[in-house]
């Protein structure tokens, strides 16, 4: 089964929780410093909650569709590159406190999509190129439109796609 993924960046991440976990019913599947993560059954999404700055609203970081398997991940990546999309593919990333291979597109507001399978936990919210601790799903919001299949980087190198 896939499942819509939905990134928030949230101000208030414990206030966030709770409101979420009101509306559909469940608790985080994950928790971890600064992140939550919902496997929510019905509608099925997997929602992520992103520590943000405080005082700030809430704003989309990214979007993605969870897939079951790595042949998947790479099917849709053929399939977009096929209708001329610009994509990045990551195999073996660690982002979101998971082990992941993912294909990256921009749509044409800049928002950032990813399909992505989920193959193992992590301990980390994500590793930057040289395998230190990231911002992973850190600035996807404010995305540039990727016009290549190398990452755009702003303030430094991301390892979870096109910013």
């Amino acid at each position: 089964m896939s499942r819509v993924q939905l990134a928030l960046r949230v101000a208030d991440l414990e206030g966030s929780i709770a409101f979420y976990s009101k509306l559909f019913g469940v608790e985080p599947a994950k928790l971890r410093p600064g992140y939550a993560n919902f496997v929510i059954t019905e509608p099925p999404l997997k929602l992520v909650l992103l520590e943000g700055e405080d005082g700030l609203d809430t704003r989309l970081d990214h979007l993605g569709v969870e897939v079951e398997s790595t042949e998947q991940v790479t099917a849709a990546t053929h399939r977009l590159k096929e209708a001329g999309l610009a994509t990045f593919e990551e195999n073996d990333t660690s982002c979101c406190y998971a082990l992941q291979d993912k294909v990256w597109v921009t749509g044409p507001g800049k928002e950032p999509w990813e399909v992505y399978v989920v193959k193992a936990e992590a301990d980390t919210l994500s590793k930057d190129a040289a395998g230190a601790p990231a911002a992973c799903c850190g600035s996807h919001g404010q995305a540039e439109p990727a016009r290549d299949t190398a990452p755009a980087t702003v303030g430094g190198a991301c390892a979870c796609g096109p910013r």
